[in-house]
C-alpha cells in the first residue's frame, strides 16, 4: 500500500505540473458546460422570425398580420410587395416566409356576405425539417381559425388549457451535466494512461520499473488512485458550475460518487490495456482517439441513448461509457438508484476485466 501511495503522490506531482493535463482535466469540462449550457439554456427571445409579404395591403390583411404578432410566438418582418418572394427568400437565406395574396380582403368580405365558394389562401414557405416550421404552421392555423370563426359568426366551444410543469430532467442542462462528468472520466484517464504508456515505452521507463519492487497492478492502482481524486475535483467544479450558472436540478448522491470511482477504475485500466499495443507516443494518440472519440459520441454523452435510432442503440449497448452515463443520470437527475445500481454493477464487472488484463499482460520489458 505504501508503494501505491508513494507512486500516486509522485505521479500526481508530475501530472499537475503539466498545464495541458490540468487544463483538460479541470478547466475544459467547465468550459464545455458553460458553452453547451449557454446554447441550450438560452434565455433570449424564443419567438420565431416570420417574414411576410402582404400583396393585398388592406385592413383585413393588416389584421391577419397583427393577429400573428399577438400570438407571442411570431416575430413579424416585412417583405416588400414589389419583389418576387422566391427570389427574396433565396437572396436572404430565409427559413420561413408567408405570402398573403392579392384579393385576401375581397375574398373574406365575400364570404361574410354568404359566398361559400371563395377562399383566401395564404402560403407558407419553409423547411419542414426545422422545428420553427411547426411553430409557424401552428400559429398561422390558429389565426386562420380565429378568422374563420369571425366570418361564420361562430364561437369556439372546446378550448384547450395549458399548465406548465417543472420537474427534474426537464431541462437540457440536467441531462447534459452527468454526461459531461462521464465524458471527463472517459477522456482524462483513458487518454492520459495511453499517452503515459507510449512515453514510458519510448523513454524505457518500463524497463527501469521492472528493476523495482513495484508490481504492474500496484503501478496501475497508483494511477487509479490519483485519477479518482482528480475526477472528484473535476466533478465538483462541473456540478457547481451547472447549479450556480444554469440552476441545474441534479444532486450528488452516494451512488454517483461510487459510479465515478468505479468508472475511473474502468477507464484508467482501459488506458493501460490499450497501452499494451502502444509502441510510442504517436501510436498512443492514434489508438486513444480511435477508441475514445466514437465512444464519446455513441454512449449518450451529449444526448440520452433513448433518442438514438435503434441500430445506434444496439451499438451503444456494447460501449462501457453508456452504463456510466446512464447510471449517473439515473441517480443524479431522476433519483433512481435502483436503475443506477444495475449500471454500476455492469460498470464494475467491466472495470475488473479491464484491470485484470493489463495487470497481467502488459510487458515492461518489451521494446
Amino acid at each position: 500500500m505504501n508503494r501505491i501511495l508513494a507512486d500516486a503522490k509522485a505521479f500526481g506531482k508530475q501530472y499537475l505540473r503539466s498545464r495541458t493535463g490540468t487544463f483538460f482535466a479541470l478547466a475544459f469540462p467547465v468550459i464545455l458546460i458553460l458553452l453547451f449550457g449557454a446554447i441550450f439554456s438560452s434565455t433570449g427571445s424564443s419567438k420565431v422570425s416570420l417574414y411576410v409579404q402582404d400583396l393585398d395591403n388592406t385592413p383585413l390583411s393588416h389584421a391577419f398580420i397583427q393577429a400573428l404578432n399577438n400570438t407571442t410566438v411570431i416575430s413579424y418582418n416585412q417583405i416588400p410587395s414589389d419583389v418576387s418572394i422566391a427570389d427574396y427568400i433565396h437572396a436572404h437565406a430565409l427559413s420561413l416566409a408567408l405570402e398573403i395574396p392579392n384579393g385576401f380582403n375581397r375574398s373574406i368580405v365575400a364570404a361574410r356576405l354568404g359566398n361559400r365558394t371563395v377562399t383566401a389562401n395564404v402560403t407558407l414557405y419553409g423547411d419542414q425539417t426545422q422545428s420553427t416550421y411547426g411553430i409557424a404552421v401552428a400559429a398561422i392555423n390558429a389565426v386562420a381559425t380565429q378568422f374563420n370563426f369571425q366570418i361564420s359568426n361562430a364561437r369556439p366551444v372546446v378550448i384547450p388549457a395549458t399548465q406548465p410543469i417543472t420537474e427534474k430532467g426537464s431541462k437540457y442542462i440536467d441531462i447534459f451535466l452527468p454526461g459531461m462528468i462521464g465524458f471527463t472520466i472517459l477522456t482524462t484517464p483513458l487518454f492520459g494512461m495511453t499517452s503515459i504508456c507510449g512515453e514510458y515505452r519510448t523513454r524505457k521507463y518500463f524497463k527501469f520499473l521492472a528493476t523495482t519492487k513495484l508490481s504492474k497492478a500496484e503501478w496501475l492502482a497508483a494511477k487509479i488512485l490519483f485519477y479518482t481524486l482528480l475526477m472528484f475535483v473535476s466533478m465538483a467544479l462541473v456540478f457547481v458550475t451547472g447549479v450556480v450558472v444554469f440552476q441545474m436540478d441534479g444532486t450528488i448522491t452516494l451512488m454517483a460518487i461510487v459510479l465515478i470511482a468505479v468508472g475511473t477504475v474502468e477507464f484508467t485500466s482501459l488506458g493501460m490495456l490499450l497501452g499494451i499495443f502502444v509502441k510510442d507516443t504517436e501510436t498512443a494518440a492514434a489508438i486513444a482517439n480511435a477508441i475514445g472519440f466514437p465512444m464519446m459520441f455513441l454512449s449518450g454523452t451529449f444526448f440520452p441513448v433513448d433518442l438514438f435510432p435503434s441500430y445506434l442503440k444496439t451499438v451503444a449497448n456494447f460501449l462501457p461509457l453508456t452504463y456510466l452515463n446512464e447510471g449517473l443520470r439515473a441517480t443524479m437527475v431522476f433519483g433512481n438508484d435502483a436503475t443506477a445500481l444495475v449500471d454500476l454493477a455492469i460498470t464494475a464487472v467491466i472495470a475488473v476485466i479491464f484491470f485484470a488484463i493489463p495487470a497481467r499482460a502488459l510487458s515492461w520489458k518489451s521494446k
